[in-house]
């Protein structure tokens, strides 16, 4: 499979930096969630 020319893949590159982009953010995200959750439940704030 051949890129086009002047191209070399720059498309995909760029997508798979926005997926890593998207995946971190929801792993920071989810981090976050959980970090809040732990500290509420040893706070005692949630029943």
């Amino acid at each position: 499979m051949r890129a086009y020319p002047g191209q070399d893949g720059s498309r995909w590159k760029r997508f798979g930096w926005l997926v890593l982009l998207w995946a971190l953010s929801v792993g920071t995200l989810g981090a976050v969630a959980y970090l809040l959750r732990l500290f509420m439940h040893a706070a005692g704030l949630s029943r």
